[in-house]
């Protein structure tokens, strides 16, 4: 059984780590009783720490928010995480963000051990940040919708000059753009939303109880909905490559790929037209074959055949 103080410890990061915590799975986790577990949370009210119950059948408990930040447990990996994300916030990658970010990691980088502060500098010097590659994202209205989804928060918003009313669920950044995954309301379907295009704050709604998610795979539903749904043309390619070497030269917001076997796999992919899918294929200088749509592979041909004909020695 863990002493008080690293009990309490161990408490604490696993009240972190997520919202909501049954006593009994508490109890259970720390290997002591859930009336130990009343005397810990009382422990850490004591410290500073706003510890909420929670109603329910067995009872709970749920970190809240405070009148001021208490100190946080951060494992190594997490550490590392955060001071990397840190020092790229820190040179423009969120707007408003930059002298904020300088701040919060010089206090973290203060007290990081020497093994991590090495690994935080050769994962940085690993990394050329190209500023101006994506549209610049306000970090208050960043900060507002992650709130909301953590909270399960509804919100109203502005987008394109329209309000819009969803359930926020989760933000995802692609490298260039930050995107809203919610469920919208008013079109009763799940909807991705460019953050960069809201453009007006979004306003607290009621609390919901969380949908199940849109597909098992975010990951793919996200690609998805980004690189196929809104384009006319949707293409279905085999690549003759395994997924990691394919995965090197693809782009999540490009396409979706999908393994087949050790040495091929699909692509799926959208486009405006015929000819950015099949230049952006053929660039790839990987053997690959159209599936789908039987038009882009007489377009295929016909951009090969061009092809050759440039290369073809001139006339004299």
């Amino acid at each position: 059984m863990l002493e008080t103080s690293a009990r309490l410890l161990r408490l604490l990061s696993l009240m972190q780590s997520r919202p909501d915590w049954p006593g009994p799975e508490l109890a259970d986790r720390l290997g002591v009783t859930t009336r130990t577990v009343r005397r810990d949370i009382d422990r850490l009210r004591d410290l500073g720490y706003p510890v909420e119950s929670v109603t329910g059948t067995a009872g709970g408990y749920r970190l809240g928010v405070g009148a001021a930040l208490p100190p946080l447990l951060l494992d190594d990996e997490e550490a590392v995480a955060v001071a990397v994300g840190l020092r790229v916030a820190a040179v423009g990658s969120v707007s408003g963000m930059e002298e904020t970010s300088l701040r919060a990691l010089a206090k973290l980088e203060q007290v990081l051990p020497s093994r991590l502060r090495h690994r935080v500098a050769a994962t940085q010097s690993a990394i050329v940040p190209l500023t101006g590659s994506g549209p610049a994202v306000d970090a208050n209205l960043l900060a507002a919708l992650a709130a909301a989804c953590r909270a399960h928060e509804g919100i109203r918003f502005g987008y394109q000059k329209r309000t819009r009313r969803a359930e926020p669920y989760s933000l995802v950044h692609t490298g260039r753009r930050w995107y809203l995954l919610a469920f919208d309301l008013d079109r009763d379907d799940w909807r991705t939303f460019r953050v960069d295009r809201i453009d007006a704050p979004p306003q607290p709604g009621p609390r919901f109880t969380p949908r199940p998610a849109p597909a098992e795979d975010l990951r793919a539903f996200m690609s998805d909905a980004l690189s196929s749904a809104p384009y006319r043309f949707q293409a279905k390619i085999l690549f003759r490559a395994p997924i990691e070497v394919v995965a090197e030269q693809t782009s999540p917001t490009a396409g979706r790929l999908e393994k087949l076997d050790e040495q091929s796999c699909l692509f799926y992919a959208g486009a405006g037209s015929l000819d950015q899918i099949a230049v952006y294929i053929a660039l790839k200088g990987i053997d690959f074959q159209v599936v789908d749509p039987p038009e882009l592979r007489a377009h295929v041909r016909a951009l090969a055949a061009r092809l050759t004909r440039a290369g073809e020695e001139p006339c004299d």
